[in-house]
């Protein structure tokens, strides 16, 4: 279950900086709440992550998920470019989470 719980607080933090975003500076109320609301749920299931998952795994593969979910977003969403430098980090990031959870044993 806390891999389930580190994967929606992966996602919480790509909806918070999304939002975030939205907010222009905290300017807009709605994109402003979605990004309190985004970043409550993103620490509530890190911190239940965190309960048997080590940090070191949980974090980076937290801030794995939020970048590139950040990334995809950017680029589909707000229509960030899309060049085949930005791709292969993007790559070496998802191989680097898929690394840590590898190395992370029975966790």
């Amino acid at each position: 279950m806390s891999w389930i719980f580190l994967i929606i607080s992966g996602l919480g933090e790509v909806g918070g900086v999304t939002f975030m975003k939205m907010s222009d500076g905290f300017k807009k109320w709605k994109g402003t709440v979605g990004a309190i609301g985004a970043g409550f749920v993103s620490f509530f299931f890190l911190s239940k992550a965190l309960q048997t998952i080590p940090i070191s795994t949980a974090y980076g593969i937290w801030t794995g998920i939020g970048s590139v979910g950040s990334v995809v977003l950017g680029m589909f969403v707000f229509g960030e470019s899309r060049n085949w430098r930005k791709m292969l980090f993007l790559a070496m990031i998802i191989s680097g989470v898929i690394g840590l959870k590898v190395v992370s044993g029975g966790h």
